[in-house]
């Protein structure tokens, strides 16, 4: 009894909170979302991963995943899959452009990284997130 409540309650927690949400929905279909949601989780790997390495002082290999993995390098990688499991051609405009920008600002962050400054690639972190940040504030898939 006690575990049928404690997820009675999860459900009406969370259908509340869909209800309170006021981002954006932003359908597509069912293989763009999960190329899409496979794409964030292999996002997250990789700033977990650049972060280590800027902590270790290895900039220079930190500009390198920050390029491959986030950088305008990454743009793509779904272009010779069938249109319904391309997530970008299903995106709002403004959300498709938030993306963009954040591939920008990788290889942005990348080209400083690589400069071998440890001062300057700190200060540059933050625009690996800014846009992921931008795009989570403001647009959901389900």
């Amino acid at each position: 009894m006690k575990m049928v409540l404690i997820g009675l309650l999860a459900l009406l927690v969370g259908s509340t909170y869909a209800a309170d949400d006021a981002r954006v929905l932003a359908p597509m279909p069912a293989a763009a979302e999960a190329n899409l949601r496979g794409e964030m989780r292999a996002s997250l790997l990789a700033l977990n991963e650049i972060l280590a390495l800027v902590a270790a002082g290895q900039l220079r290999e930190a500009a390198a995943v920050a390029e491959r993995e986030l950088g305008v390098s990454a743009m793509g990688k779904h272009r010779s899959q069938p249109f319904t499991a391309r997530p970008g051609p299903h995106m709002p405009p403004a959300m498709h452009a938030i993306g963009i920008d954040g591939h920008k600002a990788a290889s942005d962050f990348a080209r400083v990284a690589a400069g071998g400054d440890r001062e300057q690639t700190v200060a540059a972190l933050p625009t690996l997130t800014a846009a992921c940040v931008a795009c989570h504030q403001s647009y959901r898939l389900r």
